[in-house]
C-alpha cells in the first residue's frame, strides 16, 4: 500500500486546490494516467500517477486547497497480498463524492480534456465550493469564451463537476446568456489570479539568487544560413506546417548539449549527476500578464519537425490551462526568448532545481564581416546563464560555440 501525495509542480508552488478527481476507489491506474485535476498560481494542472496499482481510497475532497506532500489518495499496489474489496456507491443525487467511475486515459493519449462517464445526477447546478465551481479545465476554457457563468451549469462529473460536454449542452438548449441573468467574467480580465503568480515567481527567483552561484555569457550568432534554409524549406509548405525559427533555436540548443552534458540536469542532491534525457523547458508568456515554463519531453530524441508540433502543442495547452505535472515538474534546462518583444538581449534567472538557463533576443539584420566583407546579415543574441557549482565559463562557452556552429549547418537538424 503506498500514499498519492500533492505533487510539487515546479520551486514556485506551494499548495493546489483539488477540484477533480477522474478515478474511484476500485479503479485499476497505471502510471502516467491522469488521475485528478490540481489548480494553482499557473492554472489547472492534470496530475499523473507515478505507480500502477488500485485506487483504494481518495484522502482529498473537492475544493480543498492542500499543500505539497499532502495525501490526495491510498493506492494498492503488486505488492499487497490481495485486491482491495471495494463497497460499490449508491447510484442517484445521493451517492458518495467518488460515485461517478471512468478508466483513466493512457499516457501515450493526446493530453486533451478529460470527459469522464458518470451516473445519472441531480439537474441543480452544483454549489459552488470555497466560491469555486468544480469544471475541467476544457469547461472552464469554453464558458470564459462564451460569456457563460459555471455555477448556471448543471455538472455530470464526480461531485457534480462541470465537465465540457456539460456547457456544450447547456449553450445548445437556450439563447446565449445576457448580462441581467448571468454576470459575465469582465473584458480582459485573466483568469488566473496574476498576483499571486508573480508572488510565486518572485519567491522562485529569490530562491535562485540566493541558492545558485550564477555566471552569464553572451554571444552573437550568424542566422543567415539558417534563415535562407528555412525560407527554402516552408516555400512549398500549408502555413500549419511550416516551421519557425524558434524551433531551429530550440534544436539546436538540444543538440549542443552534447558537447556540455552537464547544462542538462536537477541539482537536487549531492552529488550532482546531469540527466540523461533532455526535457527542455520553454518560456511561455500567458496572455494578460505571468509566466510558466513547461517541457518539451524527451527533446533530444525529437528532430526539427517533432519540435515544431511539440511547441504549437505545448503553447495552445499552456494557454488554455491544459498541462500535465510531468511538463511541470521534469524540466532539465529552459529556453527563453523575448525576440517577438524586439528586446536584443535578456540576462535570465536559472529556474531552480535547473542548472542552466538560455536567452535568445530578437533576430535582426546586422553589419557582419563574411570573407573581408561588411555584409548585412541575420543575426541573434544568445545568453547563458549557468550554475557555477557544475560547470564554469569555459564550458559554457563550449556550449554556445556550439549551437552557433550547428545553426551554421541547418540541413543536419
Amino acid at each position: 500500500m503506498s500514499v498519492f501525495a500533492m505533487p510539487s509542480l515546479g520551486a514556485d508552488m506551494e499548495a493546489g486546490t483539488l477540484v477533480q478527481w477522474l478515478v474511484n476507489p476500485g479503479d485499476r491506474v497505471t502510471r502516467g494516467d491522469v488521475v485528478a485535476v490540481v489548480e494553482t498560481q499557473k492554472g489547472a494542472i492534470e496530475i499523473e500517477i507515478f505507480e500502477t496499482g488500485e485506487i483504494a481510497e481518495l484522502l482529498a475532497d473537492l475544493g480543498q486547497t492542500l499543500p505539497v506532500g499532502a495525501p490526495l489518495a491510498r493506492l494498492a499496489t503488486g505488492e499487497d497480498e490481495a485486491p482491495l474489496a471495494v463497497a460499490k456507491p449508491a447510484a442517484g443525487p445521493t451517492a458518495a463524492p467518488a460515485a461517478a467511475s471512468a478508466a483513466p486515459p493512457s499516457a501515450t493519449e493526446p493530453p486533451a480534456p478529460v470527459e469522464v462517464a458518470v451516473l445519472p445526477l441531480s439537474a441543480v447546478p452544483p454549489a459552488p465550493v470555497g466560491g469555486v465551481v468544480a469544471a475541467s479545465p476544457a469547461a472552464r476554457t469554453r464558458a470564459a469564451e462564451a460569456g457563460l457563468a459555471l455555477a448556471a451549469v448543471s455538472g455530470t462529473g464526480p461531485q457534480g463537476a462541470v465537465l465540457l460536454g456539460d456547457v456544450e449542452r447547456h449553450l445548445a438548449a437556450g439563447p446565449a446568456p445576457v448580462a441581467d441573468t448571468v454576470a459575465a467574467p469582465p473584458k480582459g480580465k485573466p483568469r488566473l489570479d496574476m498576483a499571486e503568480m508573480r508572488r510565486a515567481i518572485a519567491a522562485a527567483m529569490t530562491r535562485a539568487k540566493r541558492e545558485i552561484p550564477h555566471y552569464y555569457l553572451t554571444h552573437e550568432i550568424d542566422l543567415q544560413a539558417a534563415q535562407d534554409w528555412l525560407a527554402a524549406t516552408n516555400a512549398s509548405r500549408t502555413p500549419d506546417r511550416r516551421l519557425l525559427m524558434g524551433a531551429l533555436l530550440v534544436r539546436a540548443t538540444v543538440r549542443a548539449l552534447a558537447k556540455a552534458p552537464e547544462l542538462n540536469g536537477r541539482f537536487e542532491a549531492e552529488p550532482y549527476a546531469p540527466s540523461g534525457p533532455v526535457h527542455c523547458g520553454l518560456a511561455v508568456a500567458l496572455r494578460g500578464g505571468g509566466l510558466i515554463a513547461p517541457a518539451i519531453l524527451d527533446a533530444a530524441e525529437k528532430g526539427v519537425e517533432a519540435i515544431m508540433e511539440a511547441m504549437r502543442d505545448l503553447v495552445t495547452r499552456t494557454r488554455a490551462g491544459r498541462l500535465r505535472n510531468s511538463e511541470l515538474t521534469q524540466g532539465t534546462i529552459t529556453i527563453s526568448s523575448l525576440g517577438e518583444t524586439g528586446v536584443d538581449a535578456l540576462t535570465g534567472v536559472i529556474y531552480p532545481p535547473q542548472v542552466a538557463l538560455v536567452g535568445f533576443g530578437a533576430p535582426r539584420v546586422r553589419p557582419m564581416v563574411r570573407d573581408g566583407r561588411i555584409e548585412p546579415r541575420l543575426a541573434i543574441t544568445v545568453s547563458l546563464a549557468a550554475d557555477h557549482r557544475v560547470s564554469d565559463g569555459r564550458r559554457g562557452a563550449a556550449f554556445l560555440a556550439a549551437i552557433d556552429q550547428i545553426l551554421q549547418e541547418p540541413e543536419t537538424l
